[in-house]
């Protein structure tokens, strides 16, 4: 292994001179620090990291723990957040909970044992006692879902209003037996969406057995295909139905087609999100776009900021995105057919 005595001994200089060089220390001219780099490089020189994390430095790792990298939301904001880290010199670090807080324990643990340099996370339900204390300790923030232990700084989307306007906007088209199958109401975007929901339903005049609300795993595409196959069942099934999650919406697509259901004519949809596929699914799906990369911005730039400052400075941040209902085909009144694109 190369080592910076190796380094020193091929450039005349001192083994100090040659760590200051990498370390880009202001004391050392432009001219040996391009000398020393030059030569590391050439030679092979992989600087000893673990050594100055012993030393008390932190890593230039970031974490970013989520669920389920299945979720094209996740996969996309970690891609997102990778390139933003990047640019300033930073690694990003993936971590999946499964929304298992045990899971989720076992990586923070093993993040601050690596002295990891910030965590951004999609938290639990309800996160461990000691996870809230290791995250106490290092730079975080929270993305899409909010827990009141883990601090004020916050990205996340108005899933209250995002859900409400999909659900007006069924219920304008005349549908009275609407359904909503999402997250359970543990984790704070289940019961916000499921708010949104309920609050649509009233401000229709609607009355409250109008909406059929079937909660369940978020992440789950099998538990999406079941639900909407007991909902088509129901004696008073649906002609509306409302989606919380990508992967709830990648379920019900894929059993509504193995189906054969007719949408809009059989049952109108609204998913949550905006694959790529969703705009020629059927009649293109009507959705709720998300929107992935500002946030994946924002919480980049809050990070890099907050790790530039002196600890202690972390004061309250929200910062609250809009969804934006897309609409396509598969939304009509009901037993009816979407409109044409040119009205």
């Amino acid at each position: 292994m190369i080592t910076t005595r190796d380094i020193a001994e091929r450039l005349g200089i001192s083994v100090s001179t040659v760590g200051r060089a990498l370390a880009d220390d202001a004391r050392i001219s432009e001219e040996t620090k391009f000398r020393v780099r030059q030569a590391a490089s050439e030679m092979g020189y992989v600087g000893n990291r673990a050594a100055r994390m012993m030393r008390g430095a932190s890593s230039n790792v970031v974490a970013l723990v989520i669920p389920d990298i299945r979720n094209s939301f996740y996969s996309t904001i970690a891609h997102e957040l990778s390139k933003n880290m990047e640019a300033e010199g930073f690694q990003l670090m993936l971590s999946e909970t499964d929304d298992d807080r045990m899971v989720e324990l076992r990586h923070l643990r093993e993040l601050s044992a690596n002295r990891v340099a910030g965590v951004i996370i999609v938290p639990t339900a309800r996160p461990h006692n000691e996870s809230v204390k290791l995250l106490r300790a290092l730079p975080h923030l929270q993305l899409l879902r909010r827990h009141p232990s883990l601090g004020a700084q916050w990205f996340g989307v108005d899933d209250h209003e995002a859900l409400r306007q999909a659900t007006a906007h069924l219920v304008t088209l005349g549908h009275t037996r609407v359904a909503y199958l999402g997250g359970p109401e543990e984790l704070p975007t289940g019961t916000e969406r499921l708010r949104g929901f309920r609050t649509a339903l009233q401000e229709g005049g609607l009355p409250v057995d109008a909406g059929r609300a079937v909660l369940g795993p978020p992440s789950s595409v099998h538990h999406g295909r079941e639900a909407v196959r007991r909902l088509l069942r129901e004696p008073a099934a649906p002609t509306g139905l409302v989606l919380g999650s990508i992967q709830l919406t990648l379920g019900v697509l894929e059993e509504l087609s193995a189906q054969g259901v007719e949408v809009p004519g059989d049952l109108s949809v609204v998913g949550f999100g905006d694959e790529p596929g969703f705009s020629w699914w059927g009649p293109g799906l009507t959705t709720i776009g998300l929107p992935i990369q500002e946030m994946a911005t924002g919480c980049a730039l809050w990070l890099l900021r907050r790790l530039k400052t002196k600890a202690g400075n972390d004061g309250p941040y929200t910062s609250v995105s809009p969804g934006s209902l897309v609409l396509r085909g598969s939304t009509a009144p009901p037993g009816g057919r979407a409109p044409s694109p040119t009205g």
